[in-house]
């Protein structure tokens, strides 16, 4: 478990890093409409947001209230995997070295 913080961590600041990169010295809408002018810049965008799809459904079936879930989605599709290994990091924490209350959250206990 502790392997897996270390990655989450290391997640964190390096998206922590591009994203003030990205905010400080690009253009959003410039650079974000020539990547969707690139048939392969789209290709990317599904690929990417089908796995924030598929990460924010982990969230949602882990977390307790619906609020919380509708909160860390809204931060994945706007953030990326910033969000996710923020939020990865902060269940391996509370899971306390328990796998499955790691990946199952409420389900965990029946």
């Amino acid at each position: 478990m502790n392997i897996a913080k270390v990655i989450s961590g290391l997640g964190v600041l390096a998206m922590t890093a591009v994203l003030v990169y990205g905010f400080t010295v690009g253009d959003f809408g410039k650079d974000g409409a020539a990547l969707l002018q690139n048939p392969w810049g789209i290709v990317s965008m599904v690929d990417l947001y089908t796995g924030f799809i598929l990460f924010s459904a982990w969230i949602v079936y882990r977390e307790k209230s619906i609020v919380r879930a509708i909160v860390w989605v809204v931060l994945m599709m706007v953030l990326g995997f910033f969000t996710g290994s923020l939020y990865a990091f902060l269940a391996l924490n509370a899971s306390q070295g328990d796998w499955k209350k790691f990946w199952m959250g409420q389900h965990a206990n029946g």
